[in-house]
C-alpha cells in the first residue's frame, strides 16, 4: 500500500524564527524547527527540554488516595503483616512489581511476595483465584499495579476475608471505583495530578516516592528503579513529555551505564551490547522478551528476572525468555497468516472500516501482537478474539484517529468485561454475543471513520539532503530522544536519489533492500535499509532516480557505529 507523504512545511513566521533561534543556539536550523514544532520557543525552553532536571517530577501526594495508600503501607509494615504485590503479566505489570518489591523488601522484615496472574488460567487483571492464593499466605494487603481500576467485585470479595487493597493503575476508570483502601490513578475524574499519561510502572514509582518522602529516605534510594519505569513507558507506548520523559531520560542513563544484573542479562541475550540502548532498543527487543514470559509461560519468571542480582543466574533466565520470545513469533506468524486468510473469505471486506475475527483455536498469548499487525496492514481498526475457558477474549487496536476503548465501551451491554486506552484495548464476551457484536462494533466504525482516516499517511518533518546528513546533525537529532508518542522520532525525505551501484538485496528470503545511495548533492554514499521493499529493487538497479522517506538511526556493527537511514516509503521517478 503506498503511503500520503505529508510534508509540513514551515509557515513565513516559523522561518524567521528557526532562523533567530538557530544563530542563538547554534543548532541546525532543520533541528530548531522541530523543537518550535514543540513549543520550544526560546533557549531556555530547549536547553530543559534538551537536559531534563529531576526536580521536574511532581509531589506524588498530588495523586488521588496517595495519602491513604502510604498510611496503609506503614501501618501494614509497622504491623508486619503479610503484603502482596500484584501485576499484570505484560512488561508495564512486571516492571511495576519487581520497582515495588525491590524498593520494599529494603524496609521490611516481615513477609513480601509477589504475584503475577497465569494469562489462560486466570486472564488479566486481578482474580477470584489470587485473592485465595493471598487469604492461605495470611495475606492483609494487596497492592494492585497496573490493573484493579475495575475490579470491583474482586475487590469486595477480598474485602470479606479480611484483605485490603490499594489500586494503583494508569487505566481509564468507571464511574464507580473499587471499594479500595486507596485508588490511586491519574486519570480519575477527580485527580488534580498535573500528568496524566504515566505508565503502570510509573504510578509503581509515584507510590515508592511517596513513601521515600514519608519515611524521610534519600531520594538518591530511588535511582536504581529509573530504569523499570524507563522500560516501561517505552514498551507501553505511553507519551514521552512531561514527567515521562525525565523519568525515561534517566532511566536510559541507568541502563547504558549501570544497569542491574537482570536487564544486562537481556541486552546480552539481544545482541545489544556495546550499543547505546534507546527507546527503540526497548520497544522491539528488550520488551518483548520480558512480554514472552507472560505471553508464553508465567510473568512470575520475569520477575524473578527483574529482580535478580546475580549476572550468571539472570542470563539463564534471559535465555529462557528469549527462547519464548523465538517460540511466540513463530505462533505470531502462524496466527496472522490465518486471520488474513479470514479477512480475505470475507464478502466485501473492503466496505467494512473494522476487522473483527476470531478463531477458537487462536493462542491467547499473541492475539494482541495480530490485532496490531492487521490493523497496519489494513489500516482500519482490529479486534482479534479466540477463545478462553467458556468465554471470548480478545484485544483491539486502531488507527489514527479513532477511539477503540469509546467505541468498544459502547457495546458493553453485549461484554462481559473490557478496558484499555484510546488506541488498544482488551474484552471478554460470551460466544453468543459475538455475531451482535461484531456487528455492532463495524457499524460504530463505519460511523465514525471517514475515507481519508483509512489512508495511511506519513507525515514527514523536513526535507534534507544527502550532504546534510552527518555526525554533526545526528549528535544535534540524538538530543530529542527519548522518542515516543508525542515526541516522534523525526521523518525526513530526499528526493530524486539513485544507486551508487552497490545496492542488493538481503535477508532470507532475499526481500529487503540494502541500500546505498548518491544524489546531485552527494557522491560519498549513504547507507539505508528498506524492510520488505524488493518489489522496488529492480527500478532501483536500472539506475533510476528515486523520492526516499526515512529515520535516522546509528548502526553499530563490530565495534564500528555508521549512519544509517531507516526507509519508510520509497516513491519512484515514473510513479
Amino acid at each position: 500500500m503506498i503511503n500520503r507523504w505529508n510534508l509540513f512545511t514551515p509557515t513565513s513566521t516559523e522561518e524567521l524564527k528557526r532562523n533567530d533561534l538557530s544563530k542563538e543556539t547554534d543548532l541546525h536550523p532543520i533541528l530548531t524547527l522541530l523543537l518550535l514544532r514543540r513549543g520550544l520557543t526560546t533557549k531556555e525552553l530547549i536547553e530543559q527540554f534538551f537536559y531534563p532536571n529531576l526536580n521536574g517530577i511532581h509531589d506524588p501526594f498530588l495523586l488521588p488516595d496517595m495519602s491513604k495508600a502510604i498510611d496503609r503501607i506503614n501501618e501494614a509494615l509497622g504491623k508486619k503483616e503479610q503484603i502482596m504485590i500484584y501485576g499484570d503479566y505484560d512488561v508495564d505489570g512486571t516492571t511495576a512489581v519487581a520497582l515495588v518489591y525491590k524498593f520494599l523488601r529494603a524496609y521490611t522484615t516481615n513477609s513480601l511476595c509477589y504475584y503475577i496472574p497465569d494469562r489462560y488460567d486466570e486472564g488479566y487483571g486481578i482474580s477470584f483465584l489470587s485473592i485465595d492464593v493471598a487469604q492461605k499466605k495470611n495475606v492483609k494487603l494487596i497492592i494492585a499495579l497496573d490493573c484493579g481500576i475495575k475490579a470491583i467485585d474482586k475487590v469486595k470479595y477480598a474485602k470479606e476475608k479480611g484483605i485490603d487493597f490499594i489500586i494503583c493503575d494508569h487505566h481509564t476508570p468507571d464511574t464507580i471505583l473499587p471499594d479500595a483502601v486507596a485508588v490511586v490513578d491519574a486519570k480519575r475524574t477527580d485527580s488534580i495530578y498535573p500528568y496524566k499519561h504515566l505508565s503502570g510502572c510509573g504510578v509503581g514509582f509515584k507510590l515508592m516516592q511517596a513513601f521515600a518522602k514519608s519515611n524521610g529516605i534519600s531520594k538518591t534510594k530511588l535511582e536504581d528503579l529509573f530504569e523499570l519505569t524507563a522500560i516501561s513507558i517505552a514498551a507501553d507506548i505511553v507519551p514521552v513529555t512531561g514527567e515521562n520523559r525525565i523519568l525515561a531520560y534517566y532511566g536510559l542513563k541507568q541502563i547504558n551505564s549501570s544497569c542491574s544484573p537482570g536487564i544486562k542479562g537481556v541486552i546480552d541475550v539481544c545482541g545489544l551490547n556495546g550499543k547505546e540502548i534507546n527507546n527503540s532498543d526497548i520497544i522491539f527487543k528488550i520488551g518483548p522478551r520480558i512480554n514472552a514470559s507472560g505471553r508464553m509461560e508465567n510473568g512470575k519468571e520475569a520477575v524473578e528476572l527483574l529482580l535478580s542480582s546475580d549476572y550468571r543466574q539472570a542470563l539463564i533466565l534471559s535465555e529462557n525468555i528469549d527462547r519464548y520470545n523465538n517460540e511466540r513469533r513463530q505462533l505470531d506468524k502462524k496466527v496472522t497468516h490465518e486471520a488474513n486468510e479470514i479477512i480475505n473469505s470475507i464478502p466485501n471486506i473492503e466496505d467494512s472500516k473494522a476487522i473483527v475475527v476470531y478463531n477458537e483455536n487462536w493462542h491467547k498469548g499473541v492475539i494482541g501482537i495480530v490485532a496490531s499487525r492487521l490493523a497496519e496492514r489494513y489500516y482500519r481498526p482490529a479486534v482479534v478474539l479466540t477463545k478462553s475457558k467458556d468465554m471470548v477474549s480478545g484485544s483491539a487496536r486502531s488507527i489514527m484517529g479513532f477511539d477503540i476503548y469509546s467505541a468498544i465501551e459502547s457495546c458493553r451491554d453485549l461484554l462481559e468485561s473490557f478496558g484499555g486506552h484510546m488506541y488498544a484495548a482488551g474484552l471478554s464476551l460470551k460466544e453468543s454475543n459475538l455475531k451482535a457484536f461484531r456487528k455492532k462494533f463495524v457499524q460504530i466504525a463505519n460511523k465514525q471513520i471517514d475515507a481519508e482516516q483509512m489512508i495511511p499517511q506519513m507525515d514527514i518533518d523536513d526535507e534534507l539532503s544527502l550532504v546534510d546528513i552527518n555526525t554533526t546533525f545526528m549528535n544535534q537529532l540524538k538530543k530529542l530522544e527519548p522518542f515516543g508518542p508525542h515526541n516522534p522520532k523525526p521523518i525526513f525525505m530526499t528526493r530524486n536519489v539513485k544507486d551508487y551501484g552497490t545496492s542488493k538485496l538481503v535477508g532470507r528470503d532475499q526481500n529487503h533492500i540494502k541500500l546505498e545511495i548518491i544524489d546531485s548533492t552527494s557522491n560519498t554514499p549513504i547507507h539505508g535499509i528498506a524492510f520488505s521493499m524488493s518489489k522496488f529493487y529492480p527500478y532501483i538497479k536500472s539506475g533510476g532516480k528515486f523520492n526516499i522517506c526515512y529515520s535516522l538511526e546509528e548502526n553499530t556493527y563490530s565495534g564500528i557505529t555508521t549512519l544509517q537511514l531507516m526507509i519508510k516509503d520509497i516513491k519512484l521517478e515514473e510513479m
